[in-house]
Formats: structure tokens, C-alpha cells, sequence
């Protein structure tokens, strides 16, 4: 095994190719009847996300029961939140993730066998159960969920507690996350290779990562590049 270590998001990047959650919630939304426009309906969203972390036993939370929270959070937020049903939405959402995280699984331990890996994620304290709930709670030599550091991303202090776990520096580490300015841009200040994932169609604003890729098992590529 390297020296280096490989540092991956959680959300919209192992559970979705580049496909952050507001996305799929809305697209789910949107086919059932909802008439928000996304403006209106990410702002339900960014406070349906403030809701859920103050929810009595969120740390207990697995992924199923995550994303039934949040759409039961979102139905009250919105005009005609009623148009999302639980039960369909939460199938749909989840086992889309399950599919994802099982394929990821595999790439994940064939990179183990050359990377110490680690998964930084802005959570609300159940990143844990939520990996373990898609089989992913084994792979990680570190687990940096932001409520239980004490830190979130963008700001650099979540990286540098990741990386002191992994024992390792920036400069033999990559970051491959969905977003640019919580993945990319922070871990390419700290002076971390980043890669990241998103659709071919998504155009890359203010960032200059290392590598992207469209799908997470096209990562393996990139780094033997």
C-alpha cells in the first residue's frame, strides 16, 4: 500500500454519480405533480436540512430512515407538499443509492489494496449507521462525519482532522467529490489532487480539478493515470 490516501464525499457522490440530493429529491417532486420551480423548491430544501439535524435521534438514523424524515420535512414546507408520498419517493430514492453504493463498494476495496480511504461528508451525525445501512460502513480506515468532528466543509479544518486520522499529508492525498466549492476547492487549497464527479453536461465554474469523471467507477482510471 502508498503513502497516499484517497478522500470521498458521501452524498451525491457515493450513493449518485454527481447527482446531490436536492436534485433527485426534486426530480421525484416534480414527476408526481409539484409545481414549486427548484428556486422556491431548494429554498424547502436548505430548511428541511436545518430541520432534520435538530430531529430527536437523528444520530441513530440510518439511510432509509434519513430520506423519510427529509420528505416528510419537505411536505411541510412546501404549497402542495402533499404531492410527496413517502413510501414511492423513499423506494425510489433509496434504492437508486443501494444500487450505486454496491457498485461503489467493489471499487472502493480494489483501492484499498493502494490507498488508505476516507469519507468526509457535512452529516448530522449518523453518517455511520447511513453507511453501514449500504454497506459501505467497512471500507473506510476513516469515517469524518462533520457534527462528530466538530467541523464542516468548506472550511479546512474537517480535511486537516481527516488527514491527521489517516496519518498522511495533502500533497499524496486526493479528494473526488460532486460539489466544487465543498470538495474541489478546499482540498485543492490544502494541496490535495481532486477529481470531480459530475455529468458530462454540468459546466465547471471557478474550479480547475485535477481529473473528472462521470461516473465513480471510472476513478480507478484516473488515478492510475
Amino acid at each position: 500500500m502508498s503513502s497516499g490516501a484517497l478522500l470521498v464525499d458521501f452524498g451525491g457522490t457515493l450513493d449518485a454519480d454527481g447527482d446531490p440530493w436536492v436534485e433527485r429529491f426534486f426530480r421525484g417532486y416534480r414527476e408526481v405533480g409539484g409545481a414549486a420551480d427548484r428556486p422556491e423548491f431548494g429554498t424547502a430544501f436548505a430548511r428541511s436540512d436545518v430541520q432534520l439535524a435538530q430531529l430527536p435521534g437523528i444520530t441513530t438514523f440510518d439511510y432509509s430512515t434519513t430520506v423519510t424524515a427529509q420528505v416528510d420535512l419537505l411536505a411541510a414546507l412546501l404549497p402542495d407538499g402533499a404531492r410527496l408520498r413517502s413510501g414511492p419517493l423513499r423506494a425510489s430514492f433509496v434504492a437508486a443509492a443501494q444500487a450505486a453504493a454496491a457498485r461503489n463498494r467493489s471499487v472502493l476495496l480494489a483501492l484499498s489494496a493502494d490507498y488508505r480511504l476516507a469519507v468526509v461528508s457535512n452529516y448530522q451525525g449518523n453518517l455511520q449507521p447511513c453507511l453501514d445501512e449500504l454497506g459501505l460502513g467497512d471500507v473506510f480506515d476513516v469515517v469524518a462525519d462533520s457534527e462528530v468532528v466538530g467541523a464542516r466543509k468548506p472550511g479546512r479544518r474537517i480535511f486537516e482532522a481527516t488527514l491527521a486520522a489517516l496519518g498522511s499529508v495533502a500533497e499524496a492525498c486526493w479528494m473526488v467529490g460532486d460539489s466544487p466549492p465543498n470538495d474541489i476547492a478546499p482540498a485543492a487549497a490544502l494541496g490535495m489532487r481532486t477529481c470531480w464527479l459530475a455529468p458530462a453536461a454540468r459546466v465547471a465554474v471557478g474550479i480547475t480539478p485535477t481529473a473528472r469523471v462521470a461516473r465513480f467507477d471510472q476513478l480507478p482510471h484516473v488515478l492510475a493515470a
